[in-house]
């Protein structure tokens, strides 16, 4: 068994335990706030909620990684290198505009729901991957590039078959740093209609319901946790 998969498994089986046990906690909640008549989160079930965040996560971090590699690679070809202050400066921005702003104006367009979530989560995550792209593939050494060359090997080919497997471990690491702002950023969807683990906490906070605030926020910065740990687990091996 690889270093890590045990404390790994067994972050992952608690937090699976405190998902299916959670709407059994009344008497705990009650207790840590007894002015609140429903201090126990049981509109909708935490499964569904996990499972619909995770695919809006993982469905942002797949968009984000096919952008941000597709613009790395462009920004590493040729002509497209004079693209590359324009993508870093454009995906830098996207990246600092807080995610709610962006819901908040695709709202009008997009609609409630998940659409202007999904938006702001790829435009959120995009830079780390146009980032460890780059990095990745200029660190090919110019030598190995040559060889293939002198194989034959066409610029596609050495791009599919030498550059990308090459550069992975470092294209690896942005697209987990991309998954992992995903998942913790999902949460703000809940703004927009998302139906994901922050729903508790918008509706908590609608409702002044500081109970349904802190379950979210617990079962959405665990997620997170492992979610960055799984992929730093499955990247070092």
């Amino acid at each position: 068994m690889r270093r890590g998969l045990a404390p790994l498994f067994f972050n992952l089986s608690a937090f699976v335990a405190a998902l299916a046990v959670a709407p059994y906690t009344a008497p705990l909640w009650r207790w840590l706030f007894p002015d609140l008549q429903r201090p126990l989160w049981d509109s909708r079930s935490w499964f569904a909620l996990l499972a619909e965040h995770l695919a809006l996560a993982l469905g942002a971090a797949l968009l984000a990684g096919l952008i941000g590699i597709g613009a790395g690679v462009l920004a590493t070809r040729g002509a497209g290198q004079r693209l590359r202050p324009l993508f870093d400066a454009l995906f830098a921005l996207a990246q600092a505009v807080p995610p709610i702003a962006v819901i908040a104006l695709a709202l009008p367009l997009l609609g409630f729901g998940a659409a202007p979530t999904l938006l702001a989560l790829v435009l959120y995550a995009v830079l780390p991957v146009l980032r460890a792209a780059i990095a990745g593939l200029e660190a090919v050494p110019p030598a190995v590039l040559d060889a293939a060359r002198g194989t034959g090997m066409g610029r596609l080919r050495i791009l599919a078959e030498v550059e990308l497997p090459l550069a992975l471990p470092v294209i690896g690491a942005g697209l987990r740093v991309a998954l992992v702002l995903a998942i913790a950023t999902t949460a703000v969807g809940a703004v927009a209609g998302a139906q994901c683990l922050g729903t508790p906490i918008v509706t908590g906070l609608a409702n002044g319901n500081a109970a349904w605030v802190l379950q979210g926020a617990i079962f959405t910065a665990w997620l997170a946790l492992i979610a960055d740990r799984g992929l730093r687990w499955a990247l070092a091996g």
